[in-house]
């Protein structure tokens, strides 16, 4: 057969992959093997062989040619196969074989390809971070997770691993991405690496990024304008931002922003994983339960989908299959992280605080880069008054993310139930620093918080000012009115104090506290020689 006719075949082969008639391939490819014995042909048979899933009789044919020890795609490819039957063990061991350098190591098999290509040095630590990853030792898989983006930054499912499954602490993930050697024309890649990372910063750092990310691409290519156009709407940027909102308490701005990335794409499982959060957060139980139904049907077999029936199990207050559907999530994905979570705050929801430390601790121990875990396990702590301990959990959750202010502000609740208002003052201070501004209503309770350990230290007026920063966060809150109260009241400004009591006790008219302070205020105010009356009048008027 002459070598033209060859190279037919050899046509006829690529286009029954790209049109995924892999036994047509299969057929083909073999027929061109034996014709040539050439090793681009028998690499083209093997991997026909691995599309159409003969993963075994590929690997035969691999490691039948001693090729594979000397050119690492047939290693590569070879290795790709035992990880497709579960091998591990074989497949790091094909990994590890020794490699026999040749003048013609690397055999350029593919005529028509790209000159832009991912390392093959790159594949091959992730596979074998994977391999690593699959017999559950954990440490080797993260240091090739990281070797495989080193290698070649365009090898974006290593940098994925390592962030969806909380691999690094947001100090490594800063490092590595530093690191990283990017091509002149990567400019964009980098802006949205930086992107994907946890984004506790700032709300300027963070909503730069998003601008220098779009920046970028019109840097990229001026001449065609629709490339900033897609990626300023690009699905996965869009996500990211919903993930923002998310982690800034801005459910509301995050479930709207996912609502219509899932229009766009109804199968975007970041943007639906983000969607399940703040659903969860709005008390949204309908859009659960819709959710839950539709992965449940288009997924069943993916973690995420249990999640979500745990989620709306959760969201309606009934724990018990809560606990149940989140436990079968992490039985289908030990590496999914809010299934771990979700499972811990079931158990903690049903008060059975031995079970979710228990199973807090093996997420904190499977996901060494998520502070959540620990942050959890000193909140447990902290229900049971073993507030030393419950302290140690939240530094060393300060350790692993340095820039979340929920940290901070539960190091403020701890060390003011230990009396150390000083303390506790420096921590709530540390915590609204930390908060993307203007601040939200969910952040109402760190200021009260704040305003009563300024009351504590008798720094009347900065806790008056905070009391009334709150009160312009949120009207409906007993204990601020109680706190502005009883601090007027300290000050001998009994007016103002009987005002506020009353206040409070609109809001919540059987609170003992304000019922008796309130009595006291009316006696130290009768002993001024001021008629109570007229002033009670005065206060029911300003109510």
């Amino acid at each position: 057969m002459r070598e033209e006719e060859i190279e037919k075949l050899r046509g006829v082969v690529r286009d029954c992959v790209s049109k995924h008639l892999y036994s047509s391939a299969i057929f083909f490819a073999d027929k061109v093997a034996a014709l040539t014995n050439d090793p681009a042909d028998i690499y083209m048979q093997a991997q026909a062989l691995f599309l159409g899933r003969h993963f075994r009789r590929a690997f035969h044919l691999l490691n039948a040619s001693k090729i594979v020890l000397t050119d690492l795609r047939f290693r590569y490819l070879a290795a790709k196969c035992l990880e497709e039957l579960n091998d591990w063990d074989q497949c790091l061991s094909m990994l590890n074989l020794p490699h026999h350098h040749t003048n013609n190591s690397l055999i350029y098999l593919d005529k028509d390809a790209a000159a832009a290509e991912i390392n093959i040095s790159s594949a091959i630590c992730f596979l074998r971070a994977k391999a690593y990853e699959a017999l559950e030792n954990r440490a080797q898989a993260r240091l090739w997770y990281i070797a495989a983006v080193k290698a070649d930054p365009l090898c974006y499912e290593a940098l994925e691993c390592l962030i969806e499954k909380h691999m690094l602490t947001c100090d490594e993930e800063a490092t590595l991405l530093s690191s990283l050697q990017f091509g002149p024309e990567d400019g964009w890649l980098s802006s949205f690496y930086s992107c994907l990372t946890k984004k506790y910063d700032k709300e300027s750092v963070v909503e730069a990024k998003f601008r220098e990310l779009e920046k970028e691409s019109c840097i990229s290519d001026s001449s065609d304008s629709s490339i900033t156009q897609t990626l300023k709407t690009n699905t996965d940027l869009l996500a990211c931002k919903a993930e923002y909102y998310h982690q800034c308490g801005e459910y509301q701005k995050c479930f709207e922003l996912t609502s219509v990335l899932l229009e766009k794409d109804p199968f975007h499982l970041k943007s639906t994983l983000v969607h399940l959060a703040a659903a969860m957060e709005l008390g949204n139980s309908n859009e659960l339960y819709l959710m839950a139904c539709n992965l449940v049907k288009d997924y069943p077999q993916k973690a995420l989908s249990w999640f979500a029936v745990g989620c709306y199990y959760y969201c309606i207050k009934k724990y018990d299959q809560s606990h149940r559907y989140f436990s079968k999530a992490t039985n289908l994905d030990g590496t999914f992280p809010p299934a771990w979570i979700g499972y811990g705050n079931a158990y903690a929801a049903r008060e059975e605080g031995d079970q979710a430390m228990s199973v807090y601790r093996t997420a904190a121990r499977l996901f060494p880069g998520c502070h959540l875990p620990t942050l959890n396990i000193g909140m447990e702590y902290m229900r049971t008054h073993s507030f030393k301990l419950a302290e140690q959990f939240f530094m060393q959750a300060k350790t692993i993310c340095p820039s979340d202010p929920l940290v901070y502000n539960e190091l403020g609740v701890v060390a003011y139930h230990m009396k150390e208002y000083n303390k506790a003052s420096l921590w709530f201070e540390k915590t609204l620093a930390h908060i993307p501004s203007p601040l939200s209503e969910l952040w109402e309770p760190t200021v009260v918080n704040l305003a009563h350990a300024y009351r504590k230290l008798k720094m009347y007026h900065e806790a008056i000012s905070h009391y009334e920063k709150a009160l312009a966060l949120s009207t409906r809150s007993v204990s601020t009115y109680a706190g502005l109260a009883y601090t007027y009241h300290l000050q001998d400004n009994f007016t103002a104090a009987i005002t506020y009591y009353h206040k409070a006790l609109w809001l919540k008219p059987d609170d003992q506290f304000c019922t008796e302070m309130l009595s006291v205020a009316l006696v130290d105010e009768c002993r001024r020689g001021v008629d109570p009356k007229i002033e009670f009048r005065r206060s029911e008027v300003f109510v």
